[in-house]
């Protein structure tokens, strides 16, 4: 069992078990936003569409991960860059999909603006997708 694996889920007071290891080393392995049929192609092998499935829910109410849409309008999910010592985080950044390989990626440096919006309206959540070429491509 990987190390880092084991404590980035004890850190998130997550029980380790081996499909939350391989996911989460999925995760840290391809440092994008994935699917959930990005992860069970990847998993197939070893874990069947329904752990999955409870695993990124699992990781969703842990703040492990955050969901990102993309212009598909096909949920994606990405890893929280944060400490576990910190009592909360935002998700609010802007997210990047590459129009040539088609990755989804946090820019976590670039936070969201703050929207007024007229007296009545709750915002809920906030999310920017930006489209181009990313740096691998270009």
């Amino acid at each position: 069992m990987s190390l880092k694996t084991a404590e980035i889920l004890k850190d998130h007071q997550l029980r380790v078990t081996s499909c939350r290891r391989d996911v989460l080393k999925t995760f840290l392995n391809k440092n994008i936003a994935l699917s959930h049929s990005d992860l069970e192609e990847a998993l197939k092998e070893n874990f069947d569409r329904v752990t999955i499935y409870r695993t990124l829910k699992t990781f969703l109410d842990s703040d492990l991960i955050h969901k990102v849409l993309d212009d598909t309008g096909v949920t994606k999910y990405a890893l929280c860059h944060h400490d576990a010592s910190e009592d909360h985080h935002d998700h609010e950044h802007v997210h990047f999909k590459c129009d040539v390989c088609g990755e989804t990626q946090c820019i976590a440096e670039i936070a969201l603006p703050d929207i007024k919006l007229p007296e009545g309206f709750v915002v809920k959540e906030k999310s920017l997708l930006v489209l181009g070429i990313c740096d691998k491509c270009s």
